[in-house]
This record gives structure tokens, sequence and C-alpha cells, in this order.
């Protein structure tokens, strides 16, 4: 039986050439001209993202806190599982200990890195590492002076109900409940 996850060099694009199109203070857009397999030429163009950490926080009666925060780009308020970039250089898990407790004043004795997923794999590097937090413990919140969200809790049966009703539709949100049902059931 064939691995099906060797013997990519079919698939590959070899970078020809490329360049930094723009550079914000957050994301930068790259553009490249790239070998495809068959040899001809094409062009990709992708997101720069420095990577962020998720986290789902579960009190010990198994409700979840989650947040609402306003996103510009869809102009609207989400509902979104705390989260946050990475700094360069920075351990995913002491950044994910740090949005915790900036977004949310909460700290937490039980950690656990869930997974890696890549959001927007057609035009964005960004990836998201998923951790669970238990052990819960309120504090005061430290926003950034640009940064305006509340906190609120849930049940999973809630969550599982909004992202069946579109009331959830962020990608991390939804796949975090999804994750959420697995733990509580001790399925993971």
């Amino acid at each position: 039986m064939t691995d099906r996850f060797s013997g990519d060099a079919h698939l590959l694009e070899e970078k020809i050439s490329g360049s930094l199109v723009y550079e914000g203070d957050f994301l930068q857009v790259q553009k490249d001209n790239v070998s495809l397999p068959n040899g001809h030429v094409a062009t990709r163009e992708f997101i720069r993202h420095p990577g962020a950490v998720v986290i789902i926080p579960i009190f010990d009666d198994n409700k979840i806190l989650l947040e609402r925060q306003f996103r510009y780009p869809l102009n609207r308020v989400f509902i979104e599982f705390p989260a946050g970039k990475i700094d360069a250089g920075e351990d995913p898990l002491i950044c994910a200990q740090r949005e915790l407790r900036e977004e949310t004043g909460y700290t937490a004795t039980d950690w656990r890195h869930l997974c890696t997923i890549h959001n927007a794999i057609a035009y964005s590097d960004e990836r998201l590492e998923i951790y669970v937090a238990r052990g819960l413990t309120a504090g005061p919140a430290s926003l950034d002076e640009e940064e305006f969200l509340e906190t609120f809790t849930a049940t999973a049966t809630e969550m599982s109900d909004w992202v069946r009703a579109g009331k959830i539709t962020d990608v991390k949100t939804v796949i975090g409940s999804f994750w959420l049902e697995k733990i509580l059931s001790d399925q993971w």
C-alpha cells in the first residue's frame, strides 16, 4: 500500500522570484513567480502573518469563556474564543497565557496544546496554535488601547447551537467548538 503523503514532488511549486508588495505594521503582502510542476510559470500572492494563538477557556462547571468583539473588515461584532498574535520570538504557550490574561483578566493553571491549524491556506501563511485552558482564576483585564471587547460565558450546547444557526462564523471559534465537544465527552 502506498503512503498517500509521500512522494509529493509532482505537486510542488518552486519560487523563481518574488517581492514584498506591501509592508504594514502587522501584515505583509508577498508576490512571487513560481515554476509549476508542468514547467509553466504562475504568480502567487499571499499575506505573511506572524501566527496567532487561540484559547478555549473551560471553567470547572464546563462553561466556556467567550468574547464579543467588533471586526472591522466584516463590519460586525463576532463571538470568539480569546486569541491573539504571536510576537516575534515569543513561545506560543507564553503568548496564549498573556492573551488570556490581557483580554479577559483570567489566568489558568492547566494548559494543553490541541493542534495547529492553517485557516487561510490559499492566501496566507497564518497558523493558529489552539490551547485549552483550565483552572481559571479571575483577575483584571488589561486590554490594548485600541482593543474593545466584552467577555461572557456559555455552554458547549449553546455554542453548537450558535454555530448551527450561523451566529458563530469565526473559523477558529467554529473549529474550537467542535474540539470542545470531544474534550468535554473525553473523546480527545
